[in-house]
C-alpha cells in the first residue's frame, strides 16, 4: 500500500505546474493572480464564510434548543429546617410561640440521582425577526469589504505592472544612447589619433558616456526591485520567475479614457459609497430591533425526568420516580422607565448621521471624481509635451553633429546637446509614469475598476 501512495503523490506531482514559473503575465493575469493569493483578499474571503457561520447561528436561536442534565447527590448529612412544636395542636391544645423551635428532618433520603431533558422553543421575538435581517445584511457587507479589497489590490497591481514597463522603456532609451554615444566616442578617438580634434573632446564625450553606463546600471537595479514590488502585491513568492506581456502602447492615453462627465451618478459604483449605504442599512435595522424589545417574547418548553432516591445505593436503582412538565413562557414588557424609547432615539439619530455620511461622501467622491480628471488630463498634456521636447532634442544633437563633424561646430555643443537629450528622456519618462498612474486614479475615482 505504501508503494501505491508513494506512486499516486509522485504522479500528482508530474502533473503539477512549477510553482517557480516562468509565469507570462499579462495585466489582467496578474490582477487574476493576485484576486487567489493575496492576503488581504483571503483574508476577505475568510469573513464572508465567517458571516455564513454568523447567519446559520443567528437562525440557530430561533430553532429547538434541547438539553440535558444529569445530578447525583449524598447527602451526608442530611439538611433540616425548624418549627414550633405542633404537637400540641393535634391534641387541640394552643401552641406554645415561646416554646423552643422543633427540628424538621428535610430531604431525610441520602441517595439522589436525576435525569432530566428539557427542550425549547422561541415562538415569538421581534429581535430575532430582525436579527435575522441584520446577519444577511452583515453578510452582504462582508462581501462588499471583499469587492474593496479586490479593488484596491487590482489598483497596487496596475501601478506595480505599469512601473515596470516604464522602467523597461527607460532601459531602451538609456541604451539607444549608450549605442550612439559609444559610436561619438570611437569616431572622436579615432579623430584625435589622426590630429582632428584635441584630447579633452576625447575626454568629455567618455565622461558623458560612463554617465550612462551608471545612469543604466541604477535602472537595471531598479527594476529588479520594481519587479519585486509587483510579485509583492500580487502575493507572488519573490523568488519565482516574472514576465510581462502588455506593452506600453497597448495602453489607452488619450482624452477618450477621461469623458466620463456625463454619468453624475457615478458615485454609486464606487465601492466606499456602497459600504456606507450597508452600514446606514445596518444602523436601520438596529432601530428595529431596539423598536422589538417593545414587543412580548413567547417560548414554549417542555422537559421530563426521572429520579432514583435510597438510603443505600445497592437498592438505589431499584425504584425510580419520573416528572414530565410543559409550558409556556410570555415575558411582557410593560415599562422600564424610559430607557427602551431612549435607545430608540439614539439609534434614529445614528442613521441620521449615516445619511450625513452619504451626503459628504458623496460631494467628496465628486471632488476626487473632477480632480482626477484635471490632473489626468494636464498629464496628458504633459506627456505630449514632453514628447515634442524628446524629438526636438533628438534633432538637436544631431545637427550638433554634423556640424562638428563639418568642423563647423564645437564638441561643447555636442555634448550639451547630448545632456539635453538624455533630460529629455528623463523628463518623457517621469511624464509618461505619471500619465499611467493618473490613468489608474481616474478610472478608481469614476468606479470602472470592478
Amino acid at each position: 500500500m505504501l508503494i501505491g501512495c508513494l506512486a499516486i503523490i509522485k504522479g500528482m506531482a508530474q502533473q503539477a505546474p512549477p510553482n517557480n514559473g516562468p509565469h507570462n503575465f499579462s495585466l489582467q493575469d496578474c490582477i487574476n493572480y493576485a484576486y487567489d493569493h493575496q492576503d488581504s483578499i483571503k483574508n476577505a474571503k475568510l469573513d464572508i464564510t465567517s458571516a455564513d457561520y454568523k447567519v446559520k447561528e443567528t437562525i440557530g436561536q430561533g430553532l429547538p434548543q434541547v438539553n440535558g442534565t444529569i445530578s447525583f447527590q449524598d447527602f451526608t448529612r442530611s439538611p433540616a429546617t425548624v418549627g414550633p412544636n405542633l404537637s400540641a395542636a393535634f391534641s387541640g391544645q394552643p401552641i406554645d410561640t415561646k416554646a423552643p423551635l422543633v427540628v424538621f428532618p428535610f430531604g431525610a433520603v441520602q441517595y439522589n440521582n436525576t435525569y432530566a431533558l428539557q427542550a425549547s422553543q422561541l415562538l415569538f421575538s421581534g429581535t430575532f425577526l430582525v436579527g435575522l435581517q441584520a446577519v444577511k445584511t452583515f453578510k452582504e457587507l462582508s462581501q462588499r469589504s471583499l469587492t474593496r479589497s479586490k479593488i484596491q489590490t487590482n489598483v497596487s497591481v496596475t501601478k506595480a505592472y505599469y512601473q515596470v514597463l516604464v522602467s523597461n522603456e527607460q532601459i531602451k532609451l538609456l541604451d539607444a544612447n549608450i549605442n550612439q554615444l559609444k559610436q561619438q566616442v570611437n569616431e572622436t578617438e579615432q579623430s584625435n589619433k589622426q590630429g582632428f580634434v584635441e584630447k579633452i573632446d576625447v575626454d568629455r564625450i567618455t565622461v558623458q558616456y560612463n554617465n550612462l553606463i551608471t545612469n543604466r546600471e541604477n535602472v537595471q537595479r531598479a527594476l529588479t526591485l520594481n519587479y519585486a514590488m509587483l510579485k509583492f502585491q500580487m502575493g507572488m513568492a519573490i523568488e519565482q520567475d516574472l514576465t510581462l506581456t502588455d506593452k506600453l502602447e497597448n495602453v489607452n492615453l488619450t482624452q477618450d479614457a477621461a469623458q466620463s462627465t456625463v454619468d453624475t451618478a457615478f458615485y454609486h459604483n464606487r465601492i466606499e459609497y456602497n459600504l456606507l449605504e450597508t452600514a446606514k442599512q445596518l444602523n436601520q435595522l438596529d432601530v428595529k430591533a431596539k423598536q422589538a424589545d417593545f414587543y412580548p417574547t413567547i417560548v414554549a418548553n417542555g422537559g421530563f425526568g426521572t429520579v432514583f432516591q435510597e438510603n443505600q445505593t445497592r437498592y438505589l436503582y431499584s425504584h425510580n420516580y419520573p416528572n414530565s412538565f410543559i409550558g409556556l413562557n410570555i415575558n411582557i414588557p410593560i415599562f422600564s422607565g424610559l430607557q427602551r424609547i431612549n435607545r430608540v432615539k439614539q439609534s434614529q439619530i445614528n442613521v441620521m448621521k449615516s445619511q450625513n455620511d452619504l451626503e459628504n461622501a458623496k460631494n467628496g467622491l465628486n471632488l476626487q471624481a473632477t480632480a482626477a480628471r484635471v490632473v489626468f488630463m494636464n498629464s496628458l498634456q504633459s506627456l505630449a509635451n514632453q514628447k515634442r521636447n524628446q524629438t526636438l532634442a533628438n534633432e538637436v544633437l544631431r545637427v550638433s553633429r554634423i556640424k562638428y563633424g563639418q568642423g563647423v561646430g564645437s564638441s561643447i555643443e555636442v555634448t550639451q546637446a547630448q545632456t539635453a537629450l538624455e533630460s529629455s528622456d528623463n523628463d518623457y519618462i517621469q511624464a509618461l509614469y505619471d500619465a499611467l498612474i493618473n490613468k489608474v486614479n481616474l478610472d478608481q475615482a469614476y468606479g470602472r475598476i470592478k
